[in-house]
């Protein structure tokens, strides 16, 4: 009697306060090249990238999907900029993925992480009927080093093997829009040198630096991009996001750009589960994903 007086009185100031909410679990990890990833220095963990799947809560999707290229100096993969990104986007109705991509600190190097995101965006239109997902509306979005990986693919994307024998590879990997969050674009002057160096290795050639400075490999095929920064932001300046939207803008690519003037490197939402008051910048994402037909139409 006890237990129900108290789930009893939970549940009437729960109600009292709003809708009861309840976050999606994440599905099981699915490994991108299920026999094993081109590239692989071994089988374990770390060398296995995988994408894990976060489906809307039932008769709320909008058929969109995002995959989510999480921050960590292409060292490391943070949580709150993939998992927590992934519960925001479910409760306004888009699946989203979060890709674990082989980094730096394991050994990895170019391409390696490109080949990554571009299986990942592959694998949800392979699979897009599975998911109850529209392929030509599937997205990218990253922070920090995940947004300088999710701005290598809008920027490196191919159509697709047409004689591939694997199913997955016919599909092409443009991105249909991007969403960058403070993310490295540069690899020259303004680049974090963590990311580089884990990208890059300690002495790149001069060629491969220009490859991966994004803003130099914009053309008018690149997608629609969200893009924003602060100006606070002291590990990735804001040079990178502002280069990057005057290569869209000279390409002639649609963009939104946003740069806050307060807010440390790797915030994310700012705000725990369930995202009550999150960072402006998550509202203004919703407004332009509303005009990309991302959103459902209520």
């Amino acid at each position: 009697m006890r237990t129900i007086l108290l789930l009893t009185a939970l549940l009437t100031g729960v109600l009292a306060s709003g809708p009861l909410r309840i976050e999606a679990e994440p599905g099981a990890a699915v490994a991108l090249w299920p026999n094993g990833a081109p590239g692989a220095l071994g089988a374990e963990a770390k060398d296995i990238p995988t994408l894990t799947p976060y489906l809307p809560a039932p008769g709320t999707a909008s058929g969109a999907a995002m995959v989510i290229c999480p921050g960590g100096g292409y060292g490391g993969l943070a949580s709150h900029e993939g998992h927590d990104y992934a519960l925001w986007l479910n409760r306004h109705g888009l699946t989203a993925f979060v890709l674990k991509y082989r980094l730096g600190s394991h050994g990895y190097r170019h391409p390696i992480m490109l080949g990554d995101a571009a299986r990942a965006v592959r694998l949800v239109r392979a699979r897009a009927a599975e998911w109850s997902v529209d392929p030509r509306r599937v997205g990218i979005m990253g922070s920090s080093a995940g947004g300088h990986l999710a701005s290598t693919l809008l920027t490196h994307f191919d159509p697709g093997q047409a004689e591939a024998a694997d199913p997955v590879d016919l599909q092409s990997s443009r991105p249909d829009l991007g969403i960058l969050c403070y993310a490295v674009i540069t690899m020259g002057t303004h680049t974090h040198q963590g990311s580089r160096r884990n990208l890059l290795g300690p002495e790149p050639p001069e060629e491969l630096v220009r490859l991966l400075s994004n803003e130099l490999q914009v053309t008018p095929q690149s997608p629609p991009c969200f893009v924003w920064h602060t100006w606070e932001d002291t590990a990735v300046p804001v040079e990178n996001s502002l280069q990057f939207a005057a290569a869209l803008q000279k390409a002639r690519v649609p963009f939104d750009l946003h740069v806050y003037q307060r807010g440390r490197h790797g915030i994310g939402l700012a705000a725990p589960p369930p995202f009550e008051h999150p960072h402006p910048w998550a509202q203004d994402c919703l407004f332009w994903l509303a005009e990309q037909g991302f959103l459902s139409r209520r």
